[in-house]
């Protein structure tokens, strides 16, 4: 196959994924049009490429994984993000979300623990054009980032039990934190925490979901 029959192979995948998205529920045309755009399989081991735009989750290294394009769609969409939006972003992971993000807010802060993550995404992200409105750090996404808060969306990309207090803070007001929490190895739901208030904090439940543990100060600890 040559390398412009696997291109319009990778766009009809893409197109593919994006009507399951339509069919599944998804109706921000901002965030279809972000993923439409937004090319997976670069995101992904070169070994599961054809694999990219199935709805299911993808091995990513480090004991990670890739999301379903529909649980990033949906997170993306219940985020509620805008031009101006400042989002702070708990995994970084492929760098495929990022990507995503950073084409609908105006400044993407990410964090991830895996160093070998970090850096393979921070070369994906760069050959791809994201990165002029992505800063990039390796730490503990528990404790998110004070320094460079408020933030109008937080999305985290792993299960904790419980929403870490830390991030509940860097939260603005009106602000959406996206997160599945639940057990480390069984049931989670993906809640949206809402800020109405100084200490007032509305909470959602969106869908039950199965996400890697998140590790940290204030997730899970090892």
């Amino acid at each position: 196959m040559s390398r412009d029959d696997d291109t319009d192979m990778q766009a009809k995948r893409r197109a593919e994924m994006l009507a399951v998205l339509r069919r599944r529920g998804i109706a921000s045309e901002a965030v279809l049009d972000a993923m439409a755009q937004v090319p997976r399989e670069r995101f992904v081991p070169d070994h599961l490429a054809e694999l990219a735009y199935e709805d299911g989750a993808l091995p990513i290294g480090d004991g990670q994984t890739i999301s379903q394009p529909y649980i990033v769609a949906l997170m993306t969409e219940a985020a509620g993000l805008g031009p101006e939006s400042r989002v702070l972003e708990v995994g970084t992971g492929s760098g495929y979300s990022t990507a995503i993000l950073s084409l609908l807010a105006g400044h993407v802060f990410s964090i991830e623990r895996h160093d070998t993550l970090a850096t393979a995404a921070r070369e994906r992200l760069e050959t791809g054009g994201y990165l002029d409105n992505v800063t990039l750090s390796v730490g503990d996404g528990t404790l998110g980032l004070p320094e460079k808060a408020p933030f109008d969306a937080i999305i985290i990309a792993a299960s904790g039990p419980r929403v870490p207090e830390a991030l509940r803070a860097q939260l603005a007001m009106g602000g959406r934190l996206i997160m599945p929490v639940g057990s480390a190895s069984g049931p989670q739901k993906l809640t949206c925490v809402t800020r109405d208030g100084e200490e007032n904090f509305r909470t959602e439940d969106l869908a039950p979901v199965s996400f890697v543990p998140l590790i940290g100060a204030q997730g899970w600890q090892r």
